[in-house]
């Protein structure tokens, strides 16, 4: 909502991407880049810290990807989740800030709704501080100057275990040297950005680095209720460092952070209606015709919604973080101090309709982490090695509301019963809920690369795991006088309002150890030629449900359903990394399979009022592929790059999973009706077993080239250049289980840039991005009720602009 451009920081960094993203890098930025991309000698490399230490992309035996500040600009990447267009094992969904996930190879966390009683299987770190809320990836990357995209299990190297892999940002950090750093981009849609940098010397021993970022866009889909345009962009951030040092052994970097979001956000679209096994009389064509309700569009792609609720996703995150990095002599000590916090204040139309039927929902949160983490490296001519210890604490705190409205009774009652025709029932009936979870974990981990031969190494890693949850969950129900709705009472009435909300209270928690260790191989095949295999036994540690459980038979909270067992994963893995042509030409290939035993999934429950998803265990769960990169730069003049991925993920054992809305909604007996037959029985829950995990496609490309000329413009020598950019990814299921009406068809798009840049560092271009305009969903929900109905979230349409940067 705020409609100013404020300046602000961005890196401006490499022009680089997945091991080998072809690149034009400026000057100061060679020391940082890749053979193959975008140097402009053949043996400049990208440097990374994947292993606590700086070395060559090509020379760490894990499969990783690397993207540089510039390609991250150029291609609009601002935040984690544009990051997916770049790299195509990363996957990241997000109905808000809250309800986000990224996910490598199809593993990390549950699709759906967020539940706070779990870990992310990806972590994401900036400048070793470990970041735990998944909100923070929707926030404008600020001054990065390397991102890295590490893919398998990393909880031998990392402060939080990290099962499925680790996103590993490093921002600019301030110089003794005088510099400053600025961007002005203006696009269709009201699109302003707008970054800024400056960094240099306080004193001989003291440096700082300020950096400021803004984003505002109007939205995408326009409310005929509220005649405003929702889901916009609206990001506003800070970034403040200071670097002691007063000799070349010893760095104190004291960082601090704040980051603020406010847009009118989360509305989706009417995408189309499936047929369930409710009656048809309580089926969504059925249920609007009697309230005389019609959807504004039943063209999505019209960008048109009516949802009546208010919309908010107010969204505050920062922290503060100490690191010190001091060289013993023998080896380099790092301590990080960390605290982060975080305040989200959301408001959604649950009832995704624009009948009042629920007419408020929202569950502010706030969180306060603290983090420790040491380390140790040391580096000889036949041993290196990482010893850590990490000691992480959390609190969250949420406070729940929703109520229902006037169309409540009508929508939810069944039409046989009067009370369906009294909207008094169910109006102003509200939930107040009240939740918070204690997180507490602690670890020692280590990792030691042994040198067997100058071309043969091994390397070990083993982790010690510690963790302690408690939690707290109080669901309070009120009728629409403020009277409160208990479990026993009697009468139609109540047994209506019961059935939307029941009360509820638990307190689950737990602790647990676990030992996880991993053994790497790796042999120098030839110059340039890496080769390396790679097992690894890891967890992700237990669960605990934060946002309500469901109730048995006699309305009593199933507490055996407040816990959930640990994920036990088994991972292997092989690769080759190899450059040739001068290192003018770069190609990684990585095989992987992943098992995991009480893969921690998330359940759907279709009834609107009740528990609308829980976390519980998958017996068996495998993820398998092939990873592909590939980048070639013949010449300064003319650079490209293509990355695949084939992803085979699936439940291989899911006997009592929740069922898909064509096979919900109906009565219980011996025999079940077929798949959207209404008016039959439905089972209780069904066998999944050998479907595909949800938000997985099988297949991923990022891919993109870049030619440029010299040229004098305006008395200043440079470079006039083209680019493109596009991505590709195969159809993919959007319900928890897969569902005929839920499946998001393939698409590809593309991004388009012309522009002129000098040596000096100034550069202008404009941009196309979704160059041609294609329609595609993010995402596809089914709302609560069984009632068939099924809305979605658009992907962005075409948009254009025009960028201006410069750097001195």
């Amino acid at each position: 909502m705020h409609s100013l451009v404020r300046f602000a920081l961005f890196s401006s960094a490499a022009f680089v991407a997945a091991p080998a993203l072809a690149a034009d890098l400026s000057a100061d930025d060679q020391q940082i880049s890749a053979a193959g991309t975008g140097a402009t000698e053949p043996e400049a490399e990208i440097l990374v810290t994947a292993r606590r230490r700086q070395e060559t992309s090509q020379e760490v035996p894990l499969a990783i990807s690397v993207v540089g500040g510039d390609h991250i600009d150029n291609t609009g990447s601002f935040n984690v989740g544009r990051l997916t267009q770049l790299t195509p094992s990363l996957t990241f969904y997000s109905s808000n800030p809250r309800n986000s996930a990224a996910n490598i190879r199809g593993l990390g966390a549950p699709f759906g709704l967020t539940n706070d009683g779990i870990e992310q299987g990806v972590g994401i770190y900036v400048d070793d501080v470990y970041y735990s809320r998944a909100a923070s990836s929707t926030f404008d990357f600020l001054d990065v100057a390397q991102i890295e995209v590490l893919r398998g299990p990393q909880g031998t190297l990392y402060g939080k275990n990290t099962t499925a892999g680790a996103i590993n940002i490093a921002t600019r950090q301030p110089t003794f040297d005088f510099e400053g750093r600025a961007e002005v981009t203006v696009g269709n849609l009201g699109f302003k950005q707008a970054k800024a940098a400056v960094s240099g010397p306080l004193s001989d021993t003291l440096a700082a680095r300020i950096a400021l970022s803004s984003t505002s866009r109007r939205g995408t889909i326009f409310n005929v209720t509220s005649g405003n345009w929702i889901n916009e962009q609206d990001n506003l951030g800070l970034r403040a460092q200071l670097l002691f040092r007063p000799n070349d052994t010893l760095d104190i970097t004291l960082a601090g952070d704040y980051s603020a979001q406010n847009p009118e956000c989360c509305g989706t679209v009417y995408v189309r209606t499936g047929s369930t096994q409710r009656p048809l009389s309580r089926q969504y064509a059925a249920l609007a015709a009697a309230q005389g309700y019609a959807v504004v569009s039943t063209n999505p792609f019209d960008r048109l919604t009516d949802i009546d609720a208010d919309l908010n996703a107010g969204n505050k995150i920062g922290g503060a973080s100490l690191r010190i990095k001091w060289d013993v002599g023998a080896g380099e000590f790092t301590s990080v101090t960390a605290w982060r916090f975080w305040d989200w204040k959301p408001e959604n139309d649950r009832d995704f309709t624009g009948l009042p039927i629920v007419t408020r929902s929202q569950n502010p949160s706030q969180q306060n982490q603290y983090t420790q983490e040491l380390r140790y490296l040391q580096s000889g001519d036949w041993l290196d090695f990482v010893l850590g210890a990490f000691i992480y604490h959390q609190r969250i705190d949420t406070q729940g509301t929703e109520q229902h409205g006037p169309a409540s009774s009508r929508w939810n009652i069944n039409p046989t019963n009067a009370l369906a025709n009294d909207p008094s029932v169910l109006n102003g009936l509200t939930a107040l809920n009240t939740q918070y979870l204690i997180n507490t974990s602690a670890a020692l981990f280590g990792q030691a690369s042994w040198k067997v031969t100058d071309a043969f190494t091994i390397q070990p890693g083993v982790r010690l795991n510690y963790d302690k949850k408690k939690g707290f969950y109080d669901r309070k129900v009120f009728d629409g006088r403020g009277v409160p709705v208990l479990l026993g009472q009697t009468g139609a009435v109540k047994a209506a309002q019961l059935a939307i909300f029941s009360p509820q209270s638990y307190a689950p928690e737990g602790r647990d150890w676990n030992f996880s260790y991993d053994l790497t191989l790796s042999y120098e095949l030839a110059r340039d030629v890496l080769a390396y295999a790679t097992y690894a036994k890891t967890f992700k540690s237990f669960g605990i449900n934060q946002n309500g459980v469901p109730n048995d038979a006699t309305g009593v909270p199933a507490l055996a359903a407040q816990t959930i067992l640990p994920e036990s994963l088994n991972h292997y893995e092989a690769g080759i990394k190899a450059q040739f042509w001068d290192r003018k030409a770069t190609f990684n290939l990585s095989i992987f399979r992943t098992d995991i035993q009480d893969y921690q999934a998330q359940v759907t429950n279709g009834s609107l009022g009740l528990v609308r998803g829980y976390l519980a265990n998958a017996q068996q769960v495998r993820s398998q592929g092939v990873e592909a990169d590939f980048s070639l730069r013949p010449s300064e003049r003319f650079n490209v790059y293509v990355n695949a991925a084939y992803n085979d993920a699936k439940y291989r054992k899911f006997v009592d999973a929740p069922c898909p809305p064509e096979l919900s909604g109906g009565g219980s007996g011996a025999v079940i009706g077929a798949p959207g037959a209404p008016g039959t029985n439905s089972p209780a829950n069904c066998n999944i077993s050998g479907q595909r995990l949800p938000g997985v496609s099988e297949w991923t490309f990022s891919y993109g080239a870049e030619y440029n000329v010299p040229v004098k413009l305006l008395g200043q020598d440079g470079q006039a250049y083209l680019g493109f950019d596009g991505n590709y990814r195969s159809s993919f299921s959007s319900n928890p289980s897969p569902s005929a009406y839920t499946w998001v068809n393939g698409y590809a798009l593309s991004n388009i840039r012309l522009g002129f840049r000098t040596d000096a560092g100034f550069d202008i271009y404009g941009w196309v991005r979704n160059a041609f305009d294609v329609n595609y969903f993010e995402a596809l929900n089914v709302p609560g009720g069984n009632t068939g109905l099924i809305t979605g979230q658009p992907g962005d349409p075409r948009t254009f602009g025009a960028t201006i940067k410069a750097t001195f």
